[in-house]
């Protein structure tokens, strides 16, 4: 079992247009097309079972549209996440909304919805969102495509570790993109998951392989942050790693299903 727990996807109306804004603000070519069609396609091809789709609401009003559109993609290997906005002011009825709909969590990305994670006003959101046992995935570390500040760094996300104690929490980007010396100094070793989405072409092997090591690999996920990286390509360099079957397969796909409570 292949569970790629970090992919995005568009409309079929607004997929070019976005993908071609962010491929110039990043500075990176996409790998797919960015629709849903795109992303099953490239699972066939490289073997994937499972994609988890993370929509980002980048402003308030978007937030219902986008976990209809979430909601109604579903099945044929996409799990679909919904998204908040933090400064939407119905934001209790709609994560309700969301685990009605049957997604499986939340995607955060705070560089984009200008919070700080550890920012107070945040709590109560949090902490309905976990009683609804909702996972919580954030975009961690620097964003290649906005400057600093960066909104999610590992110091921060230690703190709602330590305020959250048990919660289902997602540090993508290998718990902080770029910031791999903080996140062994803050997070590794604690109980937060790690995803490792576009992540192997820009840390060391070494520490790839002791940031897995020390933080135990039934906290890794597997994750490409397509259409950004291409999932066979991943797959082979998560392999190369050689971390053994057992680890191997655990972070291909048997933690994810652990998480998200799906059948082997």
């Amino acid at each position: 079992m292949i569970v790629d727990f970090h992919v995005h996807c568009f409309t079929d109306k607004l997929a070019e247009k976005a993908l071609n804004t962010l491929s110039r603000r990043a500075g990176i070519p996409a790998r797919v097309d960015g629709t849903v069609k795109g992303i099953r396609d490239s699972m066939k091809d490289s073997g994937v079972d499972y994609s988890v789709l993370l929509p980002i609401a980048t402003k308030p009003s978007q937030t219902e549209v986008i976990n209809n559109w979430a909601a109604s993609v579903c099945g044929d290997g996409i799990i679909a996440f919904g998204s908040i906005h933090p400064d939407n002011a119905e934001w209790k009825d709609e994560l309700k909304r969301v685990k009605d709909l049957g997604l499986k969590g939340i995607k955060l990305h705070p560089d984009y919805q200008l919070f700080y994670i550890d920012d107070k006003k945040m709590y109560p959101i949090y902490e309905y969102l976990f009683s609804l046992d909702l996972v919580l995935v954030f975009h961690a570390g620097r964003d290649i495509g906005l400057p600093e500040p960066y909104h999610c760094t590992p110091d921060r996300l230690y703190k709602l570790v330590c305020d959250f104690g048990g919660a289902k929490i997602v540090a993508a980007h290998m718990g902080g993109f770029s910031c791999w010396e903080e996140v062994e100094k803050y997070l590794v070793g604690t109980d937060i998951y790690f995803d490792t989405s576009y992540s192997f072409d820009w840390i060391s092997d070494e520490q790839a392989k002791r940031i897995i090591q020390n933080h135990g690999y039934e906290k890794i996920l597997f994750a490409t942050d397509s259409p950004w990286t291409d999932q066979k390509e991943e797959i082979n360099k998560l392999r190369n790693l050689k971390l053994g079957v057992e680890v191997e397969n655990a972070i291909l796909g048997g933690n994810a299903c652990k998480l998200l409570g799906l059948r082997v």
